[in-house]
């Protein structure tokens, strides 16, 4: 059977007020002879009316599998103008409310077709009862060519009785580890999403890259969270988590509770991503900003910084957006010291898809109490922490004054005059460049020798510099390093970038 189903008066009016989504008519697959039920819908979507088209299904009694599937047009679009890419996901009898209790999966763009039962479901999507009542289809027309966007979907309620629940194994909030540097990706992808690795790749490609930990982060979905029991361990922490990838940027939920996901569906100017991370918070979770100056469509981040715990400064391979995202992490730490307010610090993190992406380039290594869930979310959101390219780079980073020593993250106090030496070794950069920088800037710069080890010892005081950080660099162009400031910089890529030590004045 085939309807073309418009949304209705009322609907129009509910989505123009909201300007984010519109509700079209419900339908209701039905067959007399008690066998599999079909029905296709198709319909229109004009540019820039909606963020989420939310076409509603009528589930009777007695339903054992739901299968969705859809398709839209991809015209040819002008150069330099965005084709049409529509997103996909489904909500149960329970609601579509902001709290997420009758979510059921979101796919985004990455499949075509999903199937849910008691039993199984399709990646990205939670088995579980299918409930009678009134499900939710919601398309999500993440880009709409000028011509419009065509759509059809598909959906087959299929009777029978109810099959063995699906049992999720959840990973144990702690592997083995006391008080110690760790190193942990926090930002990955797999086949539950839009990624191409399986989670048991992405586990056997942590610890290849000498990681302790990670944190599970496929896009606005849960789904996975119940198949990473088995694949952690004592060498390896896995902990739950989501990208939430809104409209206006896209952000880390990290260590949510094994099975809880966290909502996307608004732009900056709603208003409502405070009421999402206080949802994170709820569950001790931490919110992080992802990838600040991604070029793409919905990715750059538009929220601002108010209520995170952590900024993503560096996200895969380096690259002039992490520049930038540095430069913007710099100066919201001179803002924080003139103003006495809360830092914000800084992570790196791969952001792995596929293969080809290297699992933790970048990684945090995190002074952790014990390697767990908690300890491990505590140094982040304290800042003891300093972000490698790989496990093949080390450093150490403290500053003195007197008998008292500060860390990453930490704070020393001194009398305004006091001498406070800083002092940094790091091993695994050859020929790399050293710069040292505090509120002025950068303040020190010099250059390993080729083996990639040194130690650089430097002076300042709590007058003249309100913290000081440390980068290290690798050699332009793979040749030797230098130390000239001046409009053409002496240094290529990041190896490595410190969360500041704060100097305190007495």
């Amino acid at each position: 059977m085939t309807t073309n189903s418009q949304p209705s008066r009322r609907a129009v009016l509910a989505a123009a007020s909201a300007s984010t989504a519109i509700f079209l008519a419900p339908i209701a697959p039905a067959s007399a002879d008690n066998t599999a039920a079909t029905t296709t819908v198709t319909g229109h979507i004009d540019p820039g009316p909606a963020d989420f088209v939310y076409l509603p299904v009528d589930v009777p009694a007695g339903i054992q599998q739901i299968d969705v599937s859809y398709t839209y047009n991809k015209p040819t679009v002008p150069a330099g103008t965005p084709g049409n890419s529509c997103d996909i996901g489904i909500f149960d009898e329970r609601g579509i409310s902001p709290d997420l209790r009758g979510f059921r999966g979101w796919s985004g763009g990455f499949r075509t077709e999903f199937s849910i039962s008691a039993a199984a479901a399709t990646p990205a999507y939670l088995p579980g009862k299918i409930g009678r009542g009134r499900w939710h289809i919601v398309l999500g027309p993440y880009q709409v060519a000028p011509e419009g966007l065509d759509y059809e979907v598909t959906v087959t309620l299929t009777p029978g009785p109810q099959q063995a629940p699906y049992r999720p194994q959840y990973p144990a909030n702690s592997a083995a580890g006391g008080r110690a540097w760790y190193r942990g990706d926090c930002h990955l992808h797999t086949v539950y999403s839009d990624g191409k690795r399986q989670p048991s790749e992405v586990a056997a490609g942590a610890r290849a890259a000498g990681l302790d930990f990670i944190v599970s982060t496929d896009h606005n979905t849960s789904a996975s969270h119940g198949v990473w029991g088995p694949l952690a361990g004592n060498d390896l922490l896995i902990v739950t988590g989501e990208e939430v990838t809104t409209r206006n940027g896209h952000w880390l939920a990290l260590g949510l509770t094994p099975g809880r996901t966290i909502d996307w569906r608004y732009r900056s100017r709603d208003g409502r991503i405070d009421d999402a991370i206080r949802a994170v918070h709820a569950q001790h979770g931490l919110a992080v900003s992802a990838h600040l100056y991604c070029p793409w469509i919905g990715c750059e981040w538009k929220f601002g910084f108010d209520g995170l715990d952590a900024t993503e400064v560096w996200t895969g391979p380096w690259g002039w957006d992490d520049e930038a995202a540095v430069s913007t992490w710099a100066n919201r730490l001179t803002a924080s010291a003139e103003h006495g307010s809360e830092w914000l610090p800084a992570m790196g993190n791969s952001d792995a898809h596929s293969p080809g992406d290297v699992i933790g380039l970048p990684h945090n290594v995190v002074h952790a109490d014990r390697l767990d869930r908690d300890s491990v979310l505590a140094a982040i959101k304290a800042g003891r922490s300093w972000i490698a390219e790989s496990s093949a780079v080390s450093l150490s980073f403290s500053a003195t004054t007197g008998r008292r020593t500060a860390g990453i993250g930490e704070r020393l106090r001194a009398r305004p005059k006091d001498v406070v030496t800083v002092t940094l070794t790091v091993d695994g950069v050859p020929g790399g460049t050293v710069r040292l920088l505090t509120d002025q800037g950068q303040l020190f710069q010099t250059v390993l020798p080729a083996d990639g080890s040194g130690s650089i010892t430097w002076r300042t005081t709590p007058q003249a510099s309100a913290f000081v950080r440390a980068e290290v660099r690798h050699p332009v162009g793979g040749g030797a390093g230098g130390t000239t400031m001046g409009p053409s910089a002496g240094f290529g890529p990041m190896a490595a970038l410190t969360n500041p030590i704060w100097i305190d004045r007495l």
